[in-house]
């Protein structure tokens, strides 16, 4: 759902502030690309559906419960199959929340950003910290134990002490789920030119490390599993949804700018393709009344772009990559065979950042926090 009602300053999606949304028109045009692709995938069941965006809670639960009725009809959807949306404060009133709830959705990702007023205003939000709140209790009391927050640090003049206090609320609000990112500053956004102007002053590399290691600190001491490196979830609320793009499932992606990999064996192909759908909705929706769908651009992808994504991928996890997932895209060469021999993943290994054992390959707790820093070298010696 590409569709916002104000673009944030930070905000460099595939996102469109328009006056009016022919929803009807979106909503027909999402169900036929969803009904195209299923039917180019053959996949037979689907495991979890996410609504991303833009703000998908913009969208009226009509238009979810049609692409879910398409996707039950056109593939299987099983009965607890994870089914989440994206939802902003400012359009997640309990009655609007219930009605998602009643067309199918059963996890709920809220996008509070901040949870300090001024924080919210800097980031050019529309909600406030109380409304964000607000939106956090209604999912909590419609989605038990299946509500999802998400938080931005690094902010500009944002202090570690700041940023420890922001947290300890955040724990107070949220149940099961908590997602964390670093604000990038992206060019061409409103932030970044104010922070090129010296208007706002940005935190040092030094202080991003820091705010993201007490987060980590704070938030597994409360419980939390850290088994992702933005994510954190407690009493098994992992998203089955993300877990399934990290382990290098297939997936099919709907919509304008949306990206799937799965292998179109509907046009007898046998390998992995990388797709993106066309950005702009307008152009999208001309070429799915046309076509069917509207992939702008599509890929196969090698063996070996195919294993360079689950390395990057699931070092990502406290999983790692398993010996048996590794097997799945690489039955000539196994792990120990790639990465057990001399090279850099030992030296890495012997560093204390990375784990090569029975269980796979993973990165230590301190190597999951420069798992960027680590990629290269894995990657040099998997090319290799």
């Amino acid at each position: 759902w590409p569709y916002c009602r104000k673009r944030c300053s930070y905000c460099n999606f595939n996102t469109y502030v328009v006056p009016a949304v022919d929803e009807a028109a979106v909503r027909a045009c999402l169900v036929r690309e969803v009904q195209t692709l299923l039917r180019l995938s053959q996949v037979h069941s689907v495991s979890s559906v996410f609504f991303g965006g833009g703000t998908p809670s913009l969208a009226s639960p009509g238009t979810v419960a049609a692409v879910l009725e398409a996707v039950a009809v056109a593939a299987h959807l099983p009965a607890g199959a994870e089914v989440t949306l994206e939802a902003n404060p400012s359009s997640a009133s309990t009655s609007r929340l219930a009605g998602f709830k009643a067309a199918g959705v059963n996890r709920l990702s809220v996008g509070v950003q901040s949870v300090d007023d001024a924080e919210l205003r800097i980031l050019g939000r529309e909600h406030t910290a109380a409304e964000a709140r607000k939106a956090v209790e209604a999912a909590r009391g419609l989605f038990p134990g299946r509500t999802s927050i998400d938080l931005l640090f690094g902010l500009p003049g944002q202090s570690r002490d700041a940023w420890a206090q922001r947290l300890e609320v955040a724990l107070g609000l949220c149940d099961s789920h908590i997602s964390l990112y670093q604000l990038t500053l992206e060019r061409g956004t409103a932030l970044a030119a104010q922070v090129r102007r010296g208007a706002l002053p940005t935190p040092t590399q030094d202080l991003l490390a820091d705010m993201y290691q007490t987060a980590r600190t704070v938030l597994v001491a409360a419980g939390f599993r850290h088994y992702e490196v933005s994510n954190f979830a407690r009493k098994g609320a992992l998203s089955t949804h993300n877990l399934s793009y990290w382990r290098a499932d297939q997936y099919i992606g709907v919509g304008p700018g949306a990206h799937g990999r799965f292998v179109p064996r509907g046009e007898g192909g046998h390998s992995r393709e990388a797709r993106v759908q066309t950005l702009e909705p307008v152009a999208w929706m001309r070429e799915v009344q046309s076509q069917g769908h509207g992939t702008r651009s599509r890929a196969v992808l090698s063996p070996l772009e195919q294993l360079e994504e689950l390395l990057a991928l699931g070092l990502r996890t406290d999983e790692g990559i398993t010996h048996e997932r590794w097997g799945h895209f690489s039955p000539q060469l196994s792990l120990q065979a790639v990465f057990g021999a001399p090279g850099e993943a030992r030296a890495l290994q012997q560093q204390g950042w990375l784990v090569l054992d029975s269980g796979g390959l993973r990165c230590t707790w301190a190597g999951l926090a420069v798992l960027d820093s680590l990629l290269p070298d894995l990657l040099w010696q998997l090319q290799r």
